[in-house]
């Protein structure tokens, strides 16, 4: 199999201002005390053309690690190699406590910001998300405390993860600058932003929809029963057609919307992150696009 190594592309991370790739590199599982292996794998993603980083300050406990535990390894990074923070657009999202378990509140919100940039060892996080809706938190107040982070130079640009379109507005309303982004599962096998309107409201206002999942919680990697059998199939042909990993074939049926979804790939493997450009090589026409929309549904469309 041969892997093309022209880096990944960019594009505009909604209405920020801020140039992005439109493939991310995804931390959740960015774990343990090796940093030499740790940095290993960023500069394999910025060797690739991935700059847009995405971490949380809950990455660490699924890991058998501390909450925190996978920005502060990055921020371990960054005590060793300084120059490569300015290399990369570096995402994080707040908002889970464990046991709680979400507060957006104005206590704790601004805390969890001030803790985050500690652990990374840096001054500002240039996207900063909203990991989950706190259902107990006004939206004003989710609001004043983005802001004056955001006024405090701490954090650069604003989006949303997990919201629905509805808490998304809800937000903006009491926000002073746009919100930017926002972090949906999606994958051919989690179709939902299709349908509640989640990409219609991004291509609505500009805003970039990051895909946390891709490959559908791994199930697109090892499919068992009818479904993820049937879409990965369809993947199979395309990555055959276009000489790439099935993968590489999920990418892009995400990235071929046109509301310009930016995958969210997760692996923690150097080869692996390098071949992820792989992604641009498949191109689906209309039919073949939902033929696997269809046989993640299950069913023909009307």
């Amino acid at each position: 199999m041969s892997y093309m190594k022209s880096p990944a592309r960019n594009t505009m991370l909604g209405s920020s201002g801020i140039a992005v790739s439109t493939i991310a590199w995804g931390m959740w599982r960015f774990a343990g005390d090796d940093v030499a292996k740790a940095r290993q794998l960023v500069e394999s993603a910025l060797d690739a053309g991935i700059t847009l980083l995405d971490t949380a300050d809950i990455y660490g406990p699924d890991n058998g690690e501390g909450f925190g535990a996978a920005e502060a390894l990055l921020g371990r990074v960054f005590a060793e190699a300084p120059a490569l923070r300015d290399r990369m657009v570096l995402a994080s999202k707040g908002g889970i406590r464990i046991g709680v378990p979400y507060d957006s509140g104005a206590v704790y919100l601004p805390q969890a910001i001030d803790a985050s940039l500690t652990r990374l060892g840096c001054e500002r996080i240039d996207l900063y998300q909203i990991h989950r809706p706190d259902l107990l938190a006004h939206p004003q107040e989710v609001a004043r405390s983005l802001d004056d982070a955001r006024a405090a130079g701490k954090i650069r640009s604003i989006g949303v993860s997990n919201f629905t379109p509805a808490q998304t507005d809800a937000l903006a309303r009491f926000l002073s600058v746009p919100i930017v982004s926002h972090q949906p599962e999606f994958s051919p096998l989690t179709t939902t932003p299709l349908w509640d309107g989640i990409l219609d409201q991004a291509m609505q206002h500009g805003m970039s929809v990051l895909a946390w999942s891709p490959l559908g919680g791994g199930r697109l990697a090892k499919p068992e029963g009818d479904t993820a059998s049937a879409v990965a199939a369809l993947l199979d042909q395309k990555a055959e057609e276009a000489g790439v990993d099935r993968a590489a074939a999920a990418y892009s049926w995400i990235m071929a919307h046109p509301a310009g979804i930016i995958p969210i790939v997760g692996t923690q493997n150097p080869s692996r992150i390098a071949s992820i450009p792989d992604a641009y090589t498949p191109k689906w026409t209309r039919a073949e696009w939902y033929d696997v929309l269809q046989a993640s549904l299950g069913e023909k469309l009307p």
